[in-house]
């Protein structure tokens, strides 16, 4: 509890009865209360500006931190918007790609479709094949006994003939036969003449032994006639003209 100073109660008329009349103010106490008072408001300021300042210097510090963390917010925002316009770009490009792979899709399944047609049709003309085939084979196989039993009947018959024509006419590879001529040299009744001649679509002469120089001719007149047993015959006659002159 602070001391109230008492202001003393002065006789003004006893005083003035005095030889010196004083009156004692009491100064110096005032003096001190008043340094006393005048520090204590100092202190009192000084603890107020201190407090001031340190609650500016904490607002200012507040209020920076607040500013960074709207600038971070604001560029996370950025970054946020930016992100998203990534996100929308890459969800069209997806659309466009989803939208493309769709076509290809529908274009592969639109061609799956029309290959298993085409496999059954394929399929249907193997099965189709097959039965041909297989009458065909049949067929071979009976045209194959019938040749074998005449065969069999005719072998002796061609062996006479071809001995007797002293000439032996052979298959010996696709569409190609070998005709050989024997008794044509007097001089030497086993000297062999031939010539492989194939028989395709145009008749040709692939080799000959020995060599006769009218084969070209001949070959020429064979393919517009169409006549093979002439063919043979003067070719036969070319081969004896060619051991008549010496060859």
């Amino acid at each position: 509890m602070s001391r109230v100073l008492r202001v003393p109660q002065i006789n003004l008329a006893a005083l003035l009865t005095e030889p010196n009349p004083h009156i004692d103010l009491k100064l110096e106490p005032y003096e001190k209360s008043t340094r006393s008072f005048l520090q204590a408001v100092s202190a009192y300021k000084n603890r107020s500006v201190a407090l001031i300042t340190q609650q500016r210097a904490h607002q200012a510090n507040e209020k920076k931190k607040i500013a960074d963390r709207t600038q971070d917010i604001e560029n996370q925002i950025n970054q946020l918007k930016i992100r998203e316009i990534e996100l929308v770009e890459e969800l069209e490009k997806e659309e466009k790609e989803r939208k493309s792979v769709e076509g290809s899709v529908a274009g592969l399944k639109r061609r799956q479709t029309s290959l298993q047609e085409k496999c059954a049709s394929i399929e249907a003309d193997i099965e189709q094949l097959k039965a041909i085939t297989a009458n065909l084979r049949r067929e071979r196989s009976k045209e194959s006994s019938t040749l074998n039993h005449h065969a069999v009947r005719v072998t002796p018959e061609v062996d006479a003939y071809e001995r007797a024509l002293a000439c032996i006419i052979e298959g010996v590879e696709k569409d190609r036969i070998l005709i050989r001529f024997y008794r044509l040299d007097p001089a030497d009744a086993q000297r062999e003449f031939s010539f492989v001649l194939d028989v395709g679509e145009t008749h040709k002469v692939i080799t000959s032994s020995p060599v006769l120089p009218s084969l070209p001719i001949l070959i020429d007149e064979l393919n517009s006639s169409r006549d093979l047993y002439q063919f043979i015959k003067r070719v036969r006659i070319g081969y004896q003209e060619l051991v008549q002159a010496g060859c």
